[in-house]
C-alpha cells in the first residue's frame, strides 16, 4: 500500500509512523510513503502558496494553481483524500475500506483551507478525524495512515487482534485484565480479576466479554447501538 502526501511540511513525515508497529512495517516494505512539498511548486520568487479569500473573511486560502502543480508531481493520485473538519467522519468501517486501496493521496491543508476548485477538479473526497480543528492536516494524515496500516496483512502480530477491538463489530471493546490476578494499589485497596476470566471456560468468557461490550457501549456511546 502506498501513501502520497501533499504537504507544506514534508519533514513531518513519516514522523511517529516511523516508530513501533508502523515503523517496522515500513522497514519491511509492507507500506510506502512519499511526501511532496507543495511550496516547491509555487511559481513566484516568494514561493507563495496562499492568498486572501474572494468575498473577504479571515485567514488565507491555499492557491489552486500551486496545488494543481503539486498534484502533477504524481503520475497517479489513486484515491484522493483531503483531511478536513467538514469531511465525513473517519470510522473503522471507512478505515477498513481504505486499507483495501493500493494507492492513497492525502492533501494536508493549512491556513483557512484550500481552493474548492482543486478539490472538485481532482475529485478529492473530504474526511474528518473529529469535530475539532487542528493547525494542519498533517496530524490528521498520521492518524488515518496509522489506522489503515495496522489492518494490512502481516502488520499486527496477532491476526485476530484487529477484529476484536473497539468499533470492529460496532461496539466498544470489553475490559482487559492481566497478571497479577490480585493487585493491591498504593492506597492498600485490593483489586481482583473477574472470576469468569480465570475459569478457563471460553464460551462463558466470550459471553461475558460481549455483555461488557454492550454495557460499555450503552453507557458511553449509545449512538453506536442505535446504528446497530
Amino acid at each position: 500500500m502506498k501513501f502520497q502526501i501533499l504537504t507544506l511540511f514534508p519533514e513531518l513525515h513519516p514522523g511517529p509512523l516511523a516508530s513501533s508497529i508502523t515503523g517496522r512495517a515500513l522497514e519491511r516494505n509492507l507500506w510506502e510513503l512519499h511526501a511532496v512539498n507543495i511550496r516547491d511548486y509555487a511559481g513566484d520568487r516568494h514561493k507563495s502558496v496562499d492568498d486572501v479569500p474572494f468575498g473577504g473573511g479571515a485567514g488565507m486560502v491555499m492557491k489552486p494553481d500551486v496545488l494543481a502543480a503539486a498534484c502533477g508531481a504524481f503520475a497517479d493520485l489513486g484515491r484522493a483524500i483531503y483531511l478536513s473538519p467538514r469531511g465525513r467522519p473517519l470510522t473503522q468501517s471507512i478505515v477498513q475500506e481504505l486499507a483495501g486501496e493500493k494507492l492513497l493521496t492525502l492533501l494536508c491543508g493549512r491556513y483557512e483551507g484550500v481552493d474548492q476548485r482543486v478539490l472538485d477538479a481532482y475529485q478529492f473526497e473530504e474526511i474528518s478525524i473529529g469535530d475539532y480543528v487542528l493547525t494542519n492536516g498533517d496530524l490528521a494524515a498520521h492518524i488515518l495512515i496509522d489506522a489503515a496500516v495496522r489492518l494490512l496483512p502481516d502488520v499486527l502480530g496477532n491476526a485476530e487482534t484487529a477484529g476484536e477491538e473497539s468499533f470492529s463489530n460496532g461496539l466498544l471493546e470489553y475490559p482487559h485484565y492481566t497478571r497479577p490476578a490480585e493487585w493491591v494499589d498504593d492506597r492498600g485497596c485490593t483489586h481482583h480479576v473477574p472470576d469468569i476470566l480465570l475459569s478457563g471456560h471460553h464460551a462463558k468468557i466470550n459471553q461475558w466479554r460481549h455483555q461488557k461490550s454492550l454495557e460499555l457501549t450503552a453507557a458511553r456511546r449509545p449512538d453506536l447501538l442505535n446504528r446497530r
